[in-house]
Parts: structure tokens; C-alpha cells; sequence
């Protein structure tokens, strides 16, 4: 196993040995497809996809040190600039060749909605040759695997859904196959991204009005067996028989939820805030 980098990069270090106790990982990691493969099946099934911070009008920092003190130490979660941030950098520290991408979100919005900004990380790891797409961060439809990257229109199973990848161009779009077809994820950019882009895009993500992030409380874990998500008052469970579970939440069964269902570290103060602003929000909704 490489040597944790905690001792030797000081602050603002990720540490490879508190990263793996805390997403479950027992065995002993290497630059191969195997290892990458348990750790982006661990890593959504344990640090949840969320954007409290963003909800409540905080900073969501991407330096090293704030992504060791938050998803690791801290008990947190966070979204996809936190979450696949934190995976280059473990990815890194292992050993893999890996590139951050950034890419425009499609999921769930209608087909003629004009272009989103680019607001999405994932990365590309290179393992003997071959490209994978590997993405912690989506949260409700995270693939909880890694993705062959050049398999253009290759339909890859997966635990829940089916994903393919698509050329667009120089882009390429992800799509997952639900019951009434395919729907597209996001598309990737052909470049790999720079810090600089994921800063302005984090940036906008967390702090403009427009953010979805802003205007709605979401939490999701995905485990090898279920898809666990909240949708503001809404809460979710579908396993991979295709049984589903919904029901929807009081105010106090949010604040209880966000710690009890997904294990957020949160103090009652916070959790009792981000369930109030559920009704908030619905109150200055139009209609």
C-alpha cells in the first residue's frame, strides 16, 4: 500500500489510510482496475452526495485540506466538485493516471431547455491503456462503477441502471436506460479540466440564484443493493430488484433523516435549519 500522505504533506494533505477506513475499504489498494472498482462502489455507498452547505448559503472550499476535513474527518458529504475531487486526489496519491473533465448536466431536464453551464466533475483514469470514466459525484444516478470510456454505444450494466457513452461531436454523453428509455446524464467536455475550472464552476454552482443546489435540499447514498435519495421532503429508496419505497417527510423527519438515513455529522441547529428551509422555499414558489 502506498504511504498515507497525512505525515508528509501537512495540512493540506489527503490521507490515503483515515480516506480508505472510512468508505470500508479492507484490502490493499493498487493502480489496477480492481482497486478502482471497490473504491467507486465504497465511496457513494458511504459519503453521501449532498449540498447542506450550499442550501444554507455557506462556502464550499476545494482545497485538499477543507476535503480531508469534511468528507473524511468530518462526516460529511458534499457534491460533485467535493466528491470526485476528493477521488482524483486519492486516485493520484495511489498511483493512477487520472484527469479531471467537466461537463454540462442534462439529467432530468426537458429536452428543450436551453444549455446548462458546465457543472459537473468526473474523472478519466487510464489503466494499461485503456480510458475509464469514473464518477462519485452524481448523486441519485452515480453508476457505482467505473465506466469504459471508449465503448461508444456499448451498453455497460451496472448494479441499477445501464449507462452507455455517446460522441457528440468532439463531447461525449453519458445516458443511464430507465423504464422509458434512455435519458442523458451529461455531457462531457473533450479536454481535460483545469483547478481554475472547477473553482468558477463551483463558484456559480454554490452561490447563484440559478443553482438548483440553492433552491432545493438533495441527498442520496447509492449501495450495491438500493439507491437511497431525498428530494427536498421526499424520500426514496429503490433497490436494485426494481422495488421502490417513497414516502414523504415532516419537518423534523427531514433533520432526523439527513442524520439517521445518510449519517451526516450534523449538529440539530444545521439539520433542523436545512429541513426548515424546505417550507421556505415551497412558500416562495410560484403556484
Amino acid at each position: 500500500m502506498p504511504e498515507s500522505t497525512g505525515s508528509s504533506s501537512g495540512r493540506d494533505a489527503i490521507d490515503l489510510d483515515r480516506y480508505l477506513a472510512r468508505i470500508g475499504y479492507t484490502g490493499t489498494p493498487r493502480a489496477d482496475l480492481e482497486t478502482l472498482r471497490a473504491l467507486t462502489e465504497l465511496h457513494p455507498a458511504t459519503i453521501t452526495f449532498e449540498a447542506v452547505d450550499v442550501l444554507l448559503g455557506r462556502p464550499v472550499d476545494l482545497s485538499p485540506g477543507a476535503l480531508q476535513a469534511k468528507l473524511v474527518d468530518g462526516g460529511r458529504g458534499g457534491y460533485c466538485f467535493e466528491q470526485n475531487g476528493l477521488l482524483k486526489r486519492v486516485l493520484e496519491a495511489l498511483g493512477f493516471a487520472v484527469e479531471g473533465l467537466i461537463a454540462r448536466v442534462f439529467w432530468m431536464l426537458p429536452p428543450d431547455s436551453p444549455p446548462m453551464p458546465l457543472t459537473h466533475m468526473a474523472v478519466r483514469v487510464t489503466i494499461g491503456g485503456e480510458r475509464w470514466l469514473a464518477d462519485v459525484g452524481f448523486g441519485a444516478c452515480v453508476a457505482g462503477t467505473p465506466l469504459r470510456f471508449d465503448a461508444i454505444g456499448a451498453e455497460q450494466p451496472t448494479r441499477h441502471e445501464t449507462f452507455r457513452l455517446r460522441r457528440k461531436g468532439a463531447w461525449t454523453l453519458l445516458e443511464a436506460q430507465l423504464p422509458d428509455g434512455w435519458h442523458p446524464l451529461y455531457m462531457l467536455s473533450p479536454e481535460p479540466a483545469l483547478h481554475a475550472d472547477y473553482v468558477a464552476a463551483n463558484w456559480y454552482t454554490s452561490t447563484h440564484p440559478a443553482s438548483g443546489f440553492r433552491r432545493e435540499l438533495r441527498a442520496a447514498l447509492t449501495a450495491p443493493d438500493r439507491r437511497t435519495t431525498l428530494m427536498n421532503d421526499r424520500l426514496t429508496v429503490r433497490h436494485s430488484t426494481g422495488r421502490m419505497e417513497r414516502r414523504f417527510l415532516a419537518e423534523r423527519e427531514i433533520a432526523d433523516a439527513l442524520v439517521s438515513t445518510f449519517g451526516l455529522r450534523l449538529d440539530a441547529d444545521t439539520a433542523a435549519r436545512a429541513a426548515g428551509m424546505v417550507s421556505k422555499l415551497r412558500e416562495q414558489t410560484p403556484g
